[in-house]
């Protein structure tokens, strides 16, 4: 079976892997190593993270992003606590309930115009401390970038961390496409992170280029003893842990996790720019990392899709999402947009950047 040279603008997860990834996956498949995390690999990529993060990080590899989510909750709440989070945020609307099935974790929502948190937006649920009939806000989680590819800035993080540390909360942060944050702000990853604050961070590497390889960072080990173990009981825990590690250690070498994110970026904001110059097609966000979201015609859609696959994000307005990816090229977008032009006025014409 042969697969479509075809690029879609569905999700950075349909992207391949980078070369460098699977040379990195490969130089590692060689004799043997110890297993669940004790090997060469996972103590280097230790060392890395650390340059990164800070001295005091501990990073814990795992397989995805939902289980770094739920395992990073886990360790931050005790029993009677709860996490508040953006109506919008992934571990409320695109996780299947695994806080809540797999971890026993209450969703404390606030719905938002942009993804973002505010600390007025976090009191909205961060209340009733001490009362027993409601779950006790005890985490602050963020996405960075958002699920709708906004980005907060340095002080806005530091704004969130300083008012959840005031109320006794401990902050997390969503990093499934930290890179691309990273890439776009311009600042390095603890600018963002450990200088701003925040006690635990969700790794992504899937996203930008890795197979399957995904980390939880404590950077405040007070706010989440027991990762080690609440990883292995919600089975995140690799026996080839040297496999898993050597993608993000591959990510993190000569800053490939920069060029890969700052090309996707790149592509989706000339994605943007062509898209602009189309009669009758709405950008409906600010482009700030690698995704675009625009509103069309439902028919116009529906045929788009058949060509390009993507998702729909909001049947009421009409709302659609394309993501670009580390492989995006400048003739993938090109097709795109052309192929988006052709729907909306009935004739191939070429676009030109707005």
């Amino acid at each position: 079976m042969t697969t479509s040279p075809r690029r879609h603008f569905a999700s950075d997860n349909y992207a391949g892997i980078h070369p460098e990834v699977l040379a990195a996956i490969a130089r590692v498949n060689e004799g043997h190593q110890v297993a669940y995390g004790d090997d060469d690999t996972t103590a280097e990529l230790t060392s890395v993270m650390r340059e990164h993060f800070g001295p005091a990080a501990e990073v814990f590899p795992v397989f995805n992003g939902t289980g770094a989510n739920v395992v990073a909750l886990q360790a931050m709440l005790r029993r009677w606590e709860a996490v508040v989070c953006a109506t919008s945020a992934h571990v409320n609307a695109d996780e299947g309930g695994a806080p809540e099935h797999g971890a026993g974790i209450k969703l404390w929502t606030v719905p938002t115009s942009d993804g973002k948190l505010t600390p007025d937006l976090i009191d909205r649920q961060a209340w009733g401390f001490g009362d027993v009939h409601r779950a006790q806000p005890g985490v602050v989680t963020i996405t960075q970038s958002t699920e709708l590819g906004t980005l907060y800035s340095v002080e806005e993080v530091r704004a969130i961390a300083d008012h959840a540390h005031s109320l006794g909360m401990r902050v997390h942060l969503d990093g499934a496409r930290i890179a691309n944050a990273a890439a776009s702000l311009g600042v390095a990853f603890r600018d963002f992170t450990t200088d701003a604050g925040v006690d635990v961070v969700s790794f992504g590497g899937t996203k930008n280029g890795a197979m399957l390889s995904e980390a939880v960072v404590v950077l405040n080990p007070d706010a989440a003893p027991g990762v080690d173990f609440l990883r292995k009981s919600s089975m995140q825990l690799a026996s080839k842990m040297r496999f898993v590690s050597a993608q993000l250690l591959a990510l993190l070498t000569d800053e490939l996790w920069l060029r890969n994110a700052s090309h996707s970026n790149a592509m989706a904001r000339e994605l943007q720019a062509r898209v602009s110059g189309i009669e009758g097609v709405t950008v409906a966000r600010p482009v700030q990392a690698n995704a675009v979201f625009a509103i069309l015609p439902a028919d116009v859609t529906a045929r788009l899709q058949e060509r390009f696959p993507f998702y729909t994000w909001d049947h009421v307005t009409g709302e659609v999402r394309w993501m670009c990816s580390w492989d995006t090229t400048l003739a993938d977008v090109e097709a795109f947009a052309s192929a988006i032009a052709e729907e909306m006025t009935g004739r191939i014409w070429t676009t030109v950047p707005g």
